[in-house]
């Protein structure tokens, strides 16, 4: 079950670390509680734990100045990017300052010759690609919110191109980071691999802001490609569509995504963004390539498709129509919404590995019957990655209960399967108490251990992914 560690605040230490930051920021240093309630943001069952500041650094040296004040009187900091994240990763169960770092913004270079960038955690991935444009080059990973790179890289984010770009792991070459001492690190330079000692970087990707705070990263980038087209494929059944899925990847065809999607997402979506999609289990997919190669991968999925019984195949490289695909299925969060309206959703998200995936996802959706949820399903089929959106009454104590114990069932199953109970959303607060069960007491002692050695005043972050006490 998910938990929340017992800590203490530092209400002295908060208030002078309060004031001298006050004295320093001026009007980028602010305590108004609405700011500070949006900053403490959760879709989970966790409470808003907001902090008792906000403050907006520009500059490295900045992140640098905060940093040494919070430490020197014990002050939390937690980092803050778009606010999208979703396990109560921004949450300040001690109170302290969060980081807001939406002011360092900026793309410092783009080397169009090498395919890499560096920029400033604020940029967002839209932002970025739309810097891009002119270059031919442009940033795949996408999660589906307009996210901040340095928060997608701290909760090791991904999305519906991971299938054939990675997750944010494959993404970042290098980072720029302030420690918990006040000090700068850098983790590599820009070659594209490198043997040169610990993997840092990758130490810090998924570290959620307790170990080092984001100020720059070094991205991989890819050219624009040539042609896209865009396929959707009906199924009788998910185990149908999964089956499809399995054969797709051992015939080696190069989909850029392959989304799924349950009768009730499609539903859904249907009402939202007035689609006419048969309404059964459903692959949404898109081929990159040059303008041949696309529609040869388009046919030769379409023959894989029918092979798995599928009911109907529909493909395009119009632009617009495929942009439209796309853009509805981005808004599945709210187009769920209109199935309960009222209710809030928990998006909670597990990953196994393919052969298991429609298993999985069939026994999670008849448990969530069997325990009176609505949960449609969604799920990034390439990579047997797959989100169930409770909608819930939060004004319901018994409901919240059930949804927090339907979450837990999900996880142990997925941990079953030599899953994860966690594929892209992080561990935050609400997964703390799973990993012992996914990766053993030894590897939660080594992490703990990490984090004593870099952050042994416990001030990044604290309350997230790990006990540094264990």
């Amino acid at each position: 079950m998910a938990r929340t560690l017992q800590l203490r605040r530092n209400d002295a230490g908060i208030a002078a670390a309060s004031g001298i930051l006050a004295q320093r920021f001026g009007a980028r240093f602010q305590t108004g509680r609405s700011l500070r309630e949006q900053h403490g943001h959760t879709t989970t069952w966790i409470d808003n734990q907001p902090p008792d500041a906000v403050i907006l650094p520009r500059t490295t040296q900045e992140v640098q100045d905060i940093v040494r004040i919070c430490a020197d009187h014990r002050t939390p900091i937690i980092p803050f990017g778009t606010g999208t994240s979703l396990e109560g990763h921004v949450n300040a169960p001690l109170g302290g300052i969060c980081l807001d770092f939406s002011e360092m913004d900026k793309v410092l270079e783009v080397h169009a010759e090498d395919m890499d960038c560096r920029v400033q955690p604020g940029v967002t991935r839209k932002a970025l690609n739309e810097h891009l444009r002119a270059t031919g080059l442009f940033f795949p990973i996408d999660p589906g919110a307009d996210a901040s790179l340095g928060g997608m890289a701290a909760t090791r984010a991904s999305g519906t191109n991971a299938v054939r770009y990675g997750t944010m792991k494959d993404a970042v070459l290098g980072l720029r980071a302030v420690l918990p001492s006040g000090e700068v690190m850098t983790t590599a330079r820009r070659a594209r691999k490198t043997s040169a000692g610990y993997d840092l970087t990758r130490l810090l990707v998924g570290s959620e802001g307790t170990l080092g705070l984001l100020t720059e990263l070094t991205l991989k980038l890819h050219g624009i490609p040539e042609a896209m087209s865009s396929a959707v494929c009906s199924f009788p059944t998910v185990e149908a569509a999964c089956n499809a899925v399995i054969a797709t990847l051992q015939l080696g065809l190069p989909v850029a995504r392959m989304e799924l999607m349950d009768a009730a997402s499609v539903a859904a979506v249907n009402a939202y963004s007035k689609l006419s999609l048969p309404e059964t289990p459903l692959l949404l997919l898109e081929f990159h390539g040059s303008h041949d190669s696309v529609a040869e991968q388009a046919r030769v999925f379409g023959e894989i498709a029918a092979d798995n019984a599928s009911t109907a195949f529909d493909w395009t490289a119009d632009a617009e129509a495929r942009n439209r695909l796309w853009q509805a299925r981005h808004d599945a969060y709210w187009a769920s919404l209109q199935i309960r309206p009222g209710a809030q959703a928990i998006s909670t998200d597990v990953c196994v590995p393919i052969s298991h995936l429609a298993d999985c996802v069939t026994r999670a959706q008849a448990k969530a019957e069997d325990m009176g949820l609505l949960a449609p399903v969604l799920g990034h089929a390439g990579d047997g990655n797959f989100h169930m959106l409770l909608l819930v009454d939060r004004s319901d104590p018994r409901e919240c209960a059930t949804s927090e114990d339907f979450v837990a069932w999900l996880a142990e199953l997925a941990i079953s399967y030599d899953g994860t109970c966690t594929g892209e959303h992080g561990i935050g607060q609400g997964k703390m108490g799973y990993l012992e069960a996914e990766l053993g007491g030894e590897a939660l002692s080594v992490m703990a251990a990490v984090k004593r050695a870099v952050d042994p005043l416990n001030i990044f972050n604290p309350g997230k992914i790990v006990d540094p006490a264990r």
